[in-house]
């Protein structure tokens, strides 16, 4: 499981049927392997929900989600999971078939919500536009794999 966290002062999301959006928090790309399973799901959340990446009085990365009681948008992005070594057109073969990614989406959502946090979301499978305002900049890549970006 990998995600794109990024601290955000506002965050949404639009597809065909609907729209989300939070205030101060964390906008989370979330892309799902064909080899994850539930515990992916809840280590990730849970490492997400106790990061410290938001900043205390004297400027340090000191607060967590809970601490700021920050909000969530979580969008699925299969494409986090690109293999474009030797080739111009990416593969995404490791991505998780829907009947593996929705339900690990859906046990990460609702462990980011049994936080007591605004958790929102985008839909599954649709095309959708994301729209941020990154914080700081703060953007961190997370990952439950070993994961070898390089590209050639």
């Amino acid at each position: 499981m990998r995600a794109v966290l990024q601290r955000v002062s506002e965050a949404s999301v639009s597809w065909a049927e609907g729209q989300s959006s939070i205030g101060p928090g964390y906008c989370i790309l979330l892309g799902v392997a064909q080899s994850d399973q539930e515990g992916d799901a809840d280590y990730l959340a849970d490492k997400i929900l106790k990061l410290r990446v938001f900043s205390d009085a004297a400027g340090k990365f000191n607060l967590s989600a809970a601490d700021v009681k920050a909000d969530f948008l979580v969008v699925s992005q299969f494409t986090l999971f690109a293999d474009a070594r030797g080739q111009n057109r990416p593969s995404f073969l490791q991505a998780a078939r829907p009947e593996i990614g929705r339900p690990l989406l859906e046990r990460f959502i609702q462990r980011l919500g049994a936080s007591g946090l605004r958790v929102e979301t985008g839909s599954f499978g649709a095309q959708m536009t994301v729209r941020i305002v990154n914080d700081g900049p703060v953007t961190i890549v997370l990952s439950t794999d070993s994961w070898e970006p390089r590209i050639g």
